[in-house]
């Protein structure tokens, strides 16, 4: 979570200016950097900024706490991990991810979720329904992969391991990732969060049923 600034990450004056945190998106191919480093460059907002409605459901110690929910540290931390960026489609992207780790999220939970998120919560955290098919893409992911029970298995002891290691270790798929990154870049075309999508030349899955063949 992170909170708005006017910056743009511009070059000015011959300079580059940090990333921001419309701008910043750590991407995939950064396997043998360290997670640390990596953090280092996140334009974070301190927990104290984030509103309270948004710890009430995503915080771990919060009274109405959903499935996945995560301290401040650990999901900019499976921001990497997942290559996300930080504008509200990233964040769809991995919350859904981070909820469907657990394998656990009902039905009811979900509906109750995005309802929640793009609904109730302020600006600049509210998240539009159109763009929810985000969120419903990174929770089949979550469900599908290897990765379990995301939210409590990151630790201050892999700060200083290769991002390729930490992934390998929890399960996160970088092919996979990118097939399902491939599809959101279809299901939500042309915006700032999908243009930059690490989809390589990966093709999608296609979900639907093959057609049948006359004899």
């Amino acid at each position: 979570m992170t909170l708005p600034d006017t910056g743009d990450g511009r070059a000015t004056g011959g300079a580059v200016r940090p990333p921001t945190w419309r701008t910043w998106c750590p991407g995939l191919d950064n396997d043998n950097l360290t997670l640390r480093d990596v953090l280092a460059t996140l334009p974070a907002a301190p927990p104290t900024a984030i509103p309270w409605i948004v710890r009430l459901f995503e915080n771990p110690r919060g009274w109405l706490r959903l499935h996945g929910a995560v301290d401040l540290r650990d999901h900019d931390m499976i921001h990497v991990l997942l290559g996300r960026g930080l504008l509200g489609q990233d964040e769809a992207f991995v919350i859904g991810f981070t909820m469907g780790s657990t394998k656990a999220v009902s039905w009811l939970e979900r509906m109750f979720f995005k309802l929640v998120v793009s609904q109730v919560y302020p600006h600049p955290y509210r998240i539009s329904w159109r763009t929810l098919a985000a969120y419903d893409l990174g929770l089949e992911a979550g469900r599908e992969m290897a990765a379990a029970n995301l939210h409590i298995r990151l630790g201050e002891e892999m700060l200083d391991l290769p991002l390729g290691e930490i992934r390998n270790r929890l399960g996160i798929d970088g092919r996979r990732l990118r097939g399902f990154y491939a599809r959101e870049r279809m299901a939500l075309p042309g915006t700032a969060a999908s243009l930059r999508l690490p989809v390589d030349e990966i093709e999608p899955v296609d979900r639907r049923p093959p057609r049948a063949t006359a004899a």
